[in-house]
This record gives C-alpha cells, structure tokens and sequence, in this order.
C-alpha cells in the first residue's frame, strides 16, 4: 500500500534519484539558473531551499551536512558566503519556478528554476521590461515619438522612486500588477531598484518592443526609408512595396523582403535576436 508516501520517484531507484537531485542543486548553486523538467525543478527547489538554511545557519552541524550534500566542495564558500549574505533578510522562499510549456518530443512540461535575486533575476528583467514599455506608453500621449525615438525617459530613475515612495495608484503611472511586482522585487533587496531603473532606461531606448504604439511603430518604419541611400530612395514607387514588421504582416505579397546590410538596419532587427519571455502580469 502506498499509503503517505507524496515523493517523486522518477522511476529511479532511491540510489539514482537522490543522486539525480543533488547533482541538480549543485548545478543550480553554480549557474543560480537551471532548466528542466517541473517535477525535477519543484524536488529541487525543496532541497535547495534546506540546503541554503544550512548555509544561513553558518554552524559547525550545518556545515558538514551541507559538506555530505553536495557534490563540489567548492561551492561551500559561495553558499556560506554570497547565498548567506544575500538571503539573510529574507525568511524562506530562496527559490524561483517559471513554467517554459512544454517540450518538443515527448510534451513534458519544462520549467527554469532559479535562485531569487540573482545576476540575471527572470522577475528584475520582465519588471523592467514591464516598467519601460509603461512609461513610454504614458509619454507617448504627451510628446511627438520623434522626439523619444534614441533618448527614452531621463526622469525614470526619480518617477521609480515616487512610485515606490507612494502607497496609493490613483496618479500612479504604472499598472496596479506592475507596481505590485516593483514592490515585491525591491522587499529584501534595496539594490535591485538601480538594476531596474537602468534596465528600463535600456529597454526603452534599444528595445523596439516598447514601439507597440501604432504611431511609434509607423515613425520607426518612416525613418528607416529616410536613412537608406540616395540610390535606394531613387528606385520607382510602384517597385517598393509596403515595409512591414512580421508581426504585423498579413501576408507574404505585401512583405518587402530586405537585403543582409538592409536588415542590419532595421528598428525591429534585436527582436529576433533576444531571448523573448513571459511579460510579468
């Protein structure tokens, strides 16, 4: 009878699977990003989660249990030293678990589980993305996209900082979710609010997924024709077809399909180059 019995098994015997997980904690340790499986990732996550409040602990017991736990002896000194430090404020929940659907073959449902507040935090980028397309959006409505296109916001550092000194969202320029995610980023760790306040500068001036605005896009579409050469402007009318992004693109016959240089060139051209995740909502 399998009577209480709520662990994973993974069709391993007891040997492979605790050999399996601490393997998987060690490369989490090491990389503070990992992707696999959401099972494995929710197992790891657990263990992971015990092992970091040994290394909180800093004791002689915790010590050798967390030595006997993992399997590179060099990654004692990170988790006594930089995990202690940073996860010291916070009670719990050192871990991360963002669903990556599911996987091509076998449809398995994918997971990256990551260390919270880490170098390359999932939540800090798509907080920041969220952040940047916000606030563009809001001073679209007040200046010309000529004058934003290049320079972003300049007053987004002291326009994060109101919203995080301000409890109400009656003049907020952020959406209730969005604030609610700048203000759970910024609860154990005060330095993330200057990683965020440049990475949503960033986002605003090279990301061309902030120009989601029909009137930015057409200005982005605009000056693209406006800065080829004399002799490509000089070709007929009737032979240049309409220049559309792919997203917005119905169908192949209006596509104008651009050269190598020509793509190099393109205000949409980092899209397909960048790694495009969940927006935070």
């Amino acid at each position: 009878m399998k009577h209480g019995v709520a662990l994973r098994k993974f069709s391993r015997t007891s040997s492979h699977r605790d050999l399996m997980l601490r393997n998987l904690v060690c490369s989490l340790f090491e990389h503070e990003q990992i992707r696999t499986t959401l099972p494995k990732a929710k197992d790891t996550a657990r263990l992971a989660e015990k092992v970091i409040t040994l290394g909180k602990r800093k004791d002689l017991s915790s010590y050798q249990n967390a030595r006997a736990f993992l399997l590179k002896p060099e990654l004692m000194p990170k988790l006594f030293g930089q995990f202690a430090d940073r996860y010291k404020e916070r009670p719990g929940g050192y871990t991360r678990i963002h669903r990556l659907g599911s996987r091509q073959g076998d449809n398995a449902p994918m997971a990256l589980v990551e260390l919270v507040d880490n170098a390359h935090d999932l939540r800090v980028e798509m907080t920041a993305r969220a952040i940047g397309r916000e606030l563009l959006t809001d001073r679209l409505r007040q200046e010309a996209p000529r004058e934003l296109a290049g320079k972003g916001i300049d007053d987004a550092h002291d326009i994060l900082q109101r919203e995080v000194m301000s409890d109400s969202s009656d003049n907020s320029q952020l959406r209730p979710k969005t604030k609610l995610n700048l203000q759970k980023v910024l609860k154990f760790n005060d330095s993330n609010f200057g990683v965020l306040s440049q990475k949503a500068t960033a986002y605003m001036v090279s990301t061309p997924d902030f120009c989601l605005n029909s009137r930015f896009s057409t200005f982005c579409r605009v000056n693209y024709w406006q800065n080829l050469s004399s002799n490509d402007r000089s070709k007929p009318r009737t032979t240049r077809k309409t220049l559309l992004s792919p997203r917005r693109a119905k169908s192949q016959d209006r596509v104008y399909h651009p050269t190598v240089s020509e793509q190099e060139q393109l205000p949409w051209a980092k899209c397909s180059q960048r790694c495009v995740s969940p927006r935070v909502h």
